[in-house]
């Protein structure tokens, strides 16, 4: 019985959830790596990078082969890349409008002539509080 297409998404979606496992795809872009260049740059144990690099190819992410006493890994389709490139789109995307909002709320927190000047934003500090 096959999977419906929302599980399989979900499912690659959460072999994304590793900041490892992105860390590693980012890295392979640039060409295949051997595992010691990618723990050269990854600050984690050997053993944890190599259960990540597992995780990536039983997702089909990545594709191994050894060449002489190094074992090689490489992004197995150019759509990971592209897929990292999105991310990045839709992230850039939403953090532009959360700033956007920051600067909205910003505005409007301008006080009106007359009024009381806005709370300093020291934690503890609330209008009309004793200090």
């Amino acid at each position: 019985m096959s999977v419906p297409l929302y599980q399989a998404k979900a499912e690659l979606f959460r072999t994304l959830g590793h900041p490892v496992r992105i860390r590693v795809l980012e890295l392979l872009q640039d060409g295949p790596k051997p595992v010691r260049d990618l723990l050269a740059v990854i600050d984690v144990e050997a053993s944890n990078l190599s259960q990540q690099l597992a995780v990536l190819r039983r997702a089909g992410m990545v594709a191994s082969h050894r060449d002489g006493p190094l074992v090689m890994y490489s992004l197995s389709t150019p759509d990971v890349a592209d897929l990292l490139a999105a991310g990045r789109r839709i992230l850039g995307a939403v953090l532009t409008d959360r700033d956007a909002l920051l600067d909205e709320l910003r505005a409007d927190a301008v006080p009106a002539a007359g009024s009381a000047p806005a709370a300093s934003g020291k934690t503890g500090s609330r209008p009309g509080a004793a200090r």
